[in-house]
């Protein structure tokens, strides 16, 4: 199979305007992946999938992944006149880096038998209605996988033909894989407490002693 940085050049040679960035991968996997543009996913999706030579035809996973708002710092080489001798002396700099969400596939060939490669898109933030394009039309094996993102992380794919939850109940409001989710401490409806889910609801109604009862909570197994 082609590399990435010839798979890169190709899709960026036959979809006009495509903005196409390899992504290293600095864990032991050492998987680097594209990141696609969202105006021209579709486009690409679709080169990728059609093409001959590439013919990846089948997309295998898709997941989300969270990125809060983070602080990196670089170190950098500057020069400056100590007494009166210039010199390279490192120097700390911050850059605060946005939040956004992010969905991952991982695409092969049933065809060619080769694969995979790893594509991903983000969104521009991480508010509410964050979205991204859905390659359902173009994998329908993304279907569930989108839908368990959206539920998931909360990205909203345009073009999916039943986005909806596929894990939480419809009146769940928030995203348990985000990373700044915090569980409810309210748990003595869960069908099968356990341990530190009983104590956190002791110390739910502990705090607050208005309610009838709360002293007593004591959540049985059904």
């Amino acid at each position: 199979m082609e590399s990435l940085e010839q798979i890169k050049a190709r899709v960026e040679a036959a979809v006009p305007g495509a903005k196409i960035d390899i992504v290293a991968n600095p864990g032991p996997a050492n998987q680097p992946s594209l990141l696609i543009d969202n105006e021209h996913a579709a486009a690409v999706a679709k080169f990728l999938r059609d093409d001959p030579t590439l013919r990846l035809d089948f997309c295998s996973n898709a997941t989300g992944v969270d990125w809060p708002e983070r602080t990196v710092k670089k170190t950098v080489k500057v020069k400056k006149v100590i007494e009166g001798v210039e010199k390279d002396v490192d120097e700390t700099t911050e850059e605060k880096i946005p939040g956004y969400l992010e969905a991952v596939y991982h695409l092969y060939s049933i065809t060619h038998k080769h694969g995979p490669v790893v594509i991903r898109m983000r969104t521009k933030d991480r508010a509410g209605g964050a979205k991204l394009p859905s390659f359902t039309p173009i994998w329908r094996s993304a279907e569930f996988q989108e839908r368990e993102i959206f539920d998931l992380y909360g990205v909203r794919f345009d073009g999916h033909p039943d986005l909806r939850r596929i894990l939480m109940w419809d009146e769940f409001v928030d995203h348990p894989m985000r990373k700044d989710y915090r569980e409810p401490d309210d748990y003595e409806y869960e069908p099968t407490p356990h341990d530190d889910v009983l104590e956190r609801a002791r110390k739910h109604y502990a705090a607050r002693p208005q309610l009838d009862g709360a002293e007593n909570i004591t959540a049985q197994p059904q």
